[in-house]
């Protein structure tokens, strides 16, 4: 009888430790839900102006990236009259060029690229083949390389930018990988290819590809904000010179390296990984503080996903889940209203509510199990 007892408890302690993660899952799926729902909300009654934008004065931008990010939670609002006006919005912003973006617009790639994001998921039907066709040439001829004049040996080559500074940088060459990666470009098309000569030289390490001045000077595995133009970091200058490496950026980089086809064993993800298992942080954009904060939770959790990392041990060895870490600090942060705010620091736009709570659902959507 003992025997028979204690053969049942094992079967019952074996069966608890399969369901228990399970159950553990399906909670947070539901609160992710439910947060989500809120956010949606705001965007739909208070986010949203009469003409189907959301913050319209960033030209297709945030328009953009809401409808991307109420599709990631709720691919059947397709035909919500909500998405259906902001897609429209955006098809305003359909340039003769091919590009996406507000006529006269300084920041062209930016626009372009995030829109292609919310139209191929707004695809369902192929309305926008042609568009995203069109777009997606107009995006590589804004890519520095042989067009501009350049050469391979340049710190610009590959890279894109905004338009208004002349020189490419690594946040809107990650949004750039982005679209050419939601446009079904597998790792080896050439852009992408050019795209991670300018991301190598963007990360704080000596060699592996890697022949800038700034190489060898952090040599930390992070990275920072260009490398063009005599670079330039957002988190300025580390002690005894070369550019300091910030907890965004790194995330771009990382996430942009596996999208053109690096593997987890390539010594640049490697050092990135390491950077990012030293600073690991929900409180801060390592490196910047408050600044930032947002798209740092959003680009942290895209790339996290992309390089299949379910658990992160940071420099301690204490193991996070980082999904149920992030989706319980975002919902603390969640406003009565539905919507998020970077309360702290309006850099970079982070006092947009409507910009906010995009990255907020989008990194939300990483979070779901």
């Amino acid at each position: 009888m003992m025997r028979l007892f204690a053969g049942l408890f094992c079967f019952i302690a074996t069966i608890s430790t399969v369901i228990s993660p399970v159950l553990a899952d399906s909670r947070l799926d539901a609160k992710i839900q439910r947060s989500a729902a809120k956010g949606i909300e705001f965007l739909k009654n208070r986010g949203q102006a009469d003409d189907g934008s959301f913050s319209g004065e960033t030209g297709a931008a945030v328009t953009a990236l809401c409808v991307n990010a109420i599709l990631q939670h709720r691919p059947q609002a397709i035909n919500d009259p909500m998405i259906e006006k902001a897609l429209a919005y955006i098809s305003s912003k359909f340039q003769p060029d091919g590009g996406i973006y507000a006529t006269g617009s300084s920041h062209q790639n930016y626009e372009t690229s995030v829109a292609i994001g919310a139209l191929v998921r707004a695809n369902k039907d192929g309305r926008y083949d042609s568009t995203l066709k069109r777009a997606e040439t107009f995006l590589k001829g804004l890519q520095w390389d042989e067009g501009e004049g350049i050469e391979s040996s340049d710190p610009s080559y590959g890279g894109a930018g905004y338009g208004k500074h002349k020189r490419p940088d690594l946040s809107n060459t990650s949004f750039f990988i982005d679209a050419l990666r939601d446009l079904g470009n597998e790792a080896d098309d050439e852009s992408l290819q050019k795209a991670l000569k300018f991301v190598v030289r963007s990360q704080n390490l000596a060699d592996e590809g890697n022949d800038t001045p700034h190489a060898d000077e952090v040599n930390d595995g992070g990275f920072y904000y260009t490398p063009a133009a005599g670079g330039e970091s957002q988190a300025g200058q580390a002690e005894g010179g070369g550019l300091r490496s910030y907890g965004s950026m790194t995330y771009a980089g990382l996430k942009s390296m596996i999208y053109a086809g690096l593997s987890a064993d390539d010594p640049r993800v490697l050092a990135a990984m390491d950077f990012i298992r030293k600073h690991y942080s929900l409180d801060s954009n390592p490196g910047m503080g408050q600044a930032g904060l947002y798209y740092y939770y959003h680009t942290f959790a895209k790339a996290l996903d992309a390089a299949n990392v379910d658990v992160l041990d940071d420099a301690s060895g204490t193991p996070h889940p980082w999904r149920e870490e992030l989706a319980n600090h975002l919902i603390s942060e969640q406003q009565p209203d539905g919507s998020w705010v970077n309360k702290q620091s309006e850099r970079w736009m982070e006092g947009d509510r409507q910009l906010v709570t995009a990255y907020a659902l989008l990194a939300l959507s990483y979070c779901r199990e």
